[in-house]
Order: C-alpha cells, then sequence, then structure tokens
C-alpha cells in the first residue's frame, strides 16, 4: 500500500473536469485498489503452493498455476467496470490523465510492487483510450519509480561456511525453510551436498575472507518440487546453485541434487518451463538477486519465470524500444521454411521472432484465426515441460517503417493485410505473437558441424515429453522445432497441437490384398483424431543415418501401443516426472549403490 490514502469509492457519479485534482485522485486510487486486490489473490494462490507440495496435490496445484495466469486480466476488466461506473470516461480528457498518473505515483512511494502497479496502471489505461495516447505523460512507458534499492529484509539469508563450517551451514540452509514434513534421512542429504560441493565446487575457488552463501528465503516450488535458490559471493566472483526438495509421497523430504553448472542453472529458468511459486511481498528483490546469479538473463525473463508475465511483457517492451533506438538493422522475414498458418520476421540484431497469423491459410490447413488463438492460450497455461517455448502476446504493436525491410513489407500486405494499418510512419500490427529466437531444427542438421546424432536424440526426448504432459505436437515436421544455445529441442508451432487423451492411436491394418497394398491412397478408413506412428518416421530428417539412429533407439515412437500407453497414464493421473536437470546428477543416480 502506498503513502496516499485509499478513500472509498465516490457516492454519485463524478463529471471529470468538475474538480480535476479531486477526479484524477479518485481515479488514481480506483485503479491501485485494483491492483492490490490483483497481487493479494496472486500472493493467495502462490502462498498455497506449500500445502499442495507437502499434500502430494498435484493436480491441485496444475489447476493453481491457470488460475493464477487468468488472474490479471479479470482484475484489469473489473478495475475498468469501476471506473466507468463511477465517472464519465467517455472522452478523454488529458489534462485529467495526466494529473491521474502524478496521483498515481504518489500513492506508490512506499509500495512493495510499484513496479506491477505501474503495469497494471498501463493495463487499464490502455484497455479504455486510443493508442494514439500511449506515451510517457499518461503512462508508464519508463518506469517511474526505481526498485533498484527497494529490498526486503526477508528477501534472503546469508551463511558463512568458513566460520560455522561446510556441514553445519549446508543443514541450516537445508532447514530454513518452513515446511512441515521431516526429511527422509536428512543426515545422509547434508553429507551427500557437502560430498558435491567439496568434489565439484571448492576446488576451483581460491576462498576470499568474507566468502558467503546466500539463500533467497522463499522455496520456488514447481511441478513436483521445492527449490532452494542461493548462490555463493566470493568476493567479485559468483556461483550460483539450486537444490531441488522433493515429496516422496510417503510423508518425508528428500534432497534431489545440487544444481550447481551455469548452463543447468539457466535451464531451470527456461523460457520453455512452467512459471514458478514464489511467494515475495516485494517482487523487485527476488529479481534482483537472481539477476545478479543469471546474467544470461533479461529482467522480462526473471520476471515472467516466478509468474509475472505481465511485467515481463513490460521489461521486454521497454528493451525492445532501447534496442531499436540503438541499432540500425532492419526487420526481415525470419529464415527458414515460411509456415502456411503464420508469417514469422525477426530483427537480426534481437535474440526474438515475431509471428502474426495469416488472413488465409492454404490447404491442406483447415484451421481458423480462433483456433489458432485458442492453440496458443493452451500451451500458455499449459505445464511446458521445457519443451514448448513461452509466448508474448501482443496487441498494436507498433514498428518503424523505416526498419522494415521491403520484402517484408510486401509479405505482410500480402499475407496479413487485414491486421496491419498505417500511422504516422508506423506499421500497426493488431494481433502478434513473440518467442525467443530459436535455429529451426532443419537448419540445424543440414549444418555438418553439428551434433546431428545428439539433437536428433533430443528431438526424440522432446516429443516423449510432450506426450508425457499431455500433448500431442500433430506436426512432427522438424521445421516445427528449434534448437537453443544449449543443444535443447523445443517446439514452437502450435496451431496442430491436440491433448494426448484426445487422439486415437491405430496401427496400420494389414494389407489383404496387393492392389490394397499398392494403392496409392489408403484402403482402411480414417477418422478426424486418427494417428499412425509407423508413419513418423516420413517427418524425420531425409539424412539416413539420422533417420536410423532414432528409429533403433526411439523404436517406441513408431508403436501404437506405446503411445496408448502414455494415453493410460494421463487418465489415470499417473505424470511422469520430468526433471529440469540430468538424470546424471541426480542423488540416486550417484549414490545408487549408497545403502545409508
Amino acid at each position: 500500500m502506498g503513502t496516499c490514502a485509499l478513500t472509498k469509492k465516490p457516492t454519485a457519479p463524478l463529471v471529470s473536469g468538475i474538480n480535476m485534482e479531486i477526479d484524477a485522485q479518485l481515479i488514481a486510487q480506483t485503479i491501485l485498489r485494483g491492483f492490490n486486490k490483483h497481487y493479494r489473490i496472486f500472493l493467495e494462490i502462490t502462498k498455497g503452493a506449500q500445502h499442495r507440495f507437502e499434500h502430494c496435490e498435484w493436480d491441485a496445484d496444475r489447476k493453481a498455476s491457470k488460475k493464477r495466469i487468468t488472474l490479471y486480466t479479470k482484475r484489469v476488466w473489473e478495475s475498468i467496470a469501476k471506473l466507468r461506473q463511477d465517472f464519465d470516461l467517455n472522452q478523454f480528457d488529458e489534462a485529467l490523465w495526466k494529473q491521474v498518473k502524478i496521483e498515481y505515483l504518489q500513492c506508490l512511494y512506499e509500495h512493495k510492487q510499484p513496479e506491477l502497479a505501474e503495469t497494471f496502471f498501463n493495463s487499464v489505461f490502455t484497455s479504455l483510450f486510443h493508442r494514439r495516447y500511449y506515451n510517457n505523460d499518461h503512462i508508464f512507458v519508463r518506469p517511474g519509480l526505481s526498485t533498484e534499492y527497494l529490498d526486503d529484509e526477508l528477501t534472503y539469508i546469508g551463511f558463512y561456511p568458513t566460520r560455522h563450517g561446510l556441514t553445519k551451514t549446508v543443514r541450516q540452509i537445508l532447514t530454513l525453510n518452513n515446511l512441515s514434513l521431516p526429511y527422509e534421512d536428512l543426515n545422509r542429504d547434508v553429507r551427500r551436498v557437502v560430498s558435491i560441493i567439496k568434489k565439484k565446487m571448492l576446488p576451483y575457488l581460491e576462498f576470499r575472507q568474507h566468502f558467503q552463501l546466500r539463500i533467497l528465503t522463499s522455496l520456488f516450488y514447481r511441478n513436483k518440487a521445492g527449490y532452494i535458490i542461493g548462490m555463493g559471493v566470493n568476493g567479485d566472483q559468483i556461483i550460483p546453485f539450486a537444490i531441488p526438495i522433493l515429496n516422496n509421497e510417503k510423508g518425508h523430504l528428500y534432497v534431489d541434487t545440487l544444481i550447481h553448472e551455469q548452463n543447468d542453472i539457466a535451464n531451470l529458468f527456461s523460457f520453455a518451463r512452467t512459471y514458478f511459486m514464489v511467494d515475495t511481498n516485494t517482487p523487485s528483490a527476488i529479481v534482483n538477486f537472481l539477476l545478479r546469479m543469471l546474467p544470461t538473463k533479461s529482467k522480462a525473463d526473471i520476471y515472467t519465470a516466478i509468474g509475472l508475465q505481465k511485467q515481463g511483457k513490460s521489461e521486454f517492451y521497454r528493451d525492445f524500444l532501447h534496442h531499436l533506438k540503438h541499432s540500425s538493422d532492419q526487420l526481415e522475414i525470419a529464415p527458414g521454411i515460411k509456415g502456411m498458418v503464420m508469417t514469422v520476421f525477426n530483427l537480426p540484431s534481437y535474440p526474438y521472432v515475431f509471428k502474426v497469423i495469416n488472413d488465409q491459410f492454404a490447404p491442406p490447413k483447415k484451421t481458423t484465426r480462433k483456433l489458432v488463438k485458442e492453440k496458443y492460450q493452451i500451451i500458455k497455461m499449459h505445464d511446458r515441460v521445457g519443451r514448448m517455448a513461452d509466448t508474448l502476446e501482443y496487441s498494436y504493436a507498433a514498428f518503424p517503417l523505416s526498419r522494415i525491410s521491403d520484402d517484408l513489407l510486401h509479405e505482410l500486405k500480402k499475407k496479413i493485410p487485414s491486421s496491419i494499418e498505417f500511422e504516422n510512419q508506423m506499421l500497426i500490427i493488431r494481433h502478434l505473437y513473440i518467442e525467443r529466437r530459436l535455429d529451426p531444427l532443419n537448419l540445424y542438421l543440414s549444418n555438418p558441424q553439428n551434433d546431428g546424432e545428439a539433437v536428433i536424440r533430443d528431438y526424440a526426448r522432446a516429443i516423449k515429453d510432450m506426450a508425457a504432459a499431455n500433448i500431442f505436437a500433430g506436426d512432427l515436421l522438424l521445421k516445427n522445432f528449434g534448437v537453443t544455445r544449449h543443444g535443447r529441442v523445443i517446439f514452437y508451432d502450435y496451431d496442430e497441437i491436440e491433448f494426448m487423451t484426445d487422439m486415437n492411436f491405430r496401427h496400420i491394418p494389414e494389407a489383404l490384398t496387393p492392389e490394397q497394398e499398392m494403392a496409392s491412397e489408403p484402403w482402411y478408413s480414417i477418422g478426424a483424431n486418427d494417428v499412425f506412428p509407423e508413419e513418423f518416421i516420413h517427418f524425420i530428417t531425409g539424412q539416413p543415418a539420422l533417420k536410423r539412429l532414432i528409429r533403433e533407439q526411439y523404436p517406441e515412437l513408431f508403436d501404437a501401443d506405446y503411445w496408448k500407453s502414455v494415453q493410460e497414464d494421463i487418465r489415470n493421473h499417473r505424470y511422469r516426472d520430468i526433471f529440469p536437470y540430468s538424470n546424471r546428477i541426480r542423488f540416486k543416480h550417484i549414490y545408487a549403490d549408497d545403502n545409508h
């Protein structure tokens, strides 16, 4: 809550202009009241993650994750309804709204979430008025308040193992959080963590006098794990790490591993993962902590990773505007095979792609714009298991015409004329998606310098991971998958996805006659959701060696019985554990012979 007093709403509608200062104050208070309600409910759902984790309520956790995503839009429209009820907003009053922004800013000086409140204000304003008013006079194009030193005394705790001993320090860290369940074997877990630290981390450190371990006080909950997140601070050296705590589903906890490799930590916060649930009253303090230990991540990445995806969108937009101002290359058609559903373009110097739904879809595509948007929303709400790229969705995005290549402009006019308009030397796109840029898998495999075998194996694992999460990719063509800089395969084309449980996996019937066997068309009936896994091999690379590798090492992908078994597990709520780290670093693997 800010320093200004939030008064009750007026008993009768006010007309803006009669008393502008009072109206501006009341409007600001109404919007802030809407945001405070939103964040209160957001934290209530988030705090419930501990109970769900301790009681193995995995289905409830999935529902809570979806509910939390939908909260924001509901509160925005609720605030808009109250504003329209209490104030005359039929015409835009520039002087009034300049004053509203000033009044709103005054309410945020002692607020713990000022950056989120500013974004909420922007959402309300842009839903009320025309884009011609979207400037820093009326909304927070630039942040109004800095959160760089906005801290919370409960954000993290520092430990000094050089003074108190490593074993004692690790024990304190593992018991820091107020979990109601005991550890299965705390002494064993302490011993294992200490052993990995001594073998994998300490040999590479030259300890400074004030070496410390900083641990975030809130656990990061996601899927079936609660993560202790921290970093070692050794002078100017930062050593990030994470400790996943799992529930053995018999009333006890155990440490699954110690994640300490930089790439593994970055993958934990990947754009292809479900959002964490983190109990924090001061999110910027968490974000600033994580930015220090994750130098390859942006503010947009971190806010999104902890479930504040609307703030992530605001941070991304500011970063993109800044990049446009300080770059000179042009937006152009993205490399790769053009899609039939989306037109995709990028700025070569910027690591994202922009995707717009085409006006028309060439055969054999039978989808609609509405269905495509629904499919993308499904992925936004779903567990992406590290295999499906998250998207940022924008309306009325503006791009300088001077930065658009001739080829791209021609393509946009041809493919999406109903989605674009021109205004003051700007191209306005009414609706688009933005995704992290990846190397298309088909192009990646065409380069002999890349490790095709490793990536084609990961392609197979990606298909299996998605299936275990109840998502059937639909179109398994390599062009619909991308490769990260770490060599991980990610799916990013969602117009044909379906739930696994809606599909009918079948074996291809044996031909009864030579004529049937030689026929160019199937001799058997095919239903709308029928899938024949034996045909999948035709969608995989034309390189014989890679095709042979995937068929030999992942034969189950081409067997309808395997896919039916996955369906059966999903229907019976038996969810496969998909860990955001390699099985080789799990303690159960490292200490397979440890009976203590």
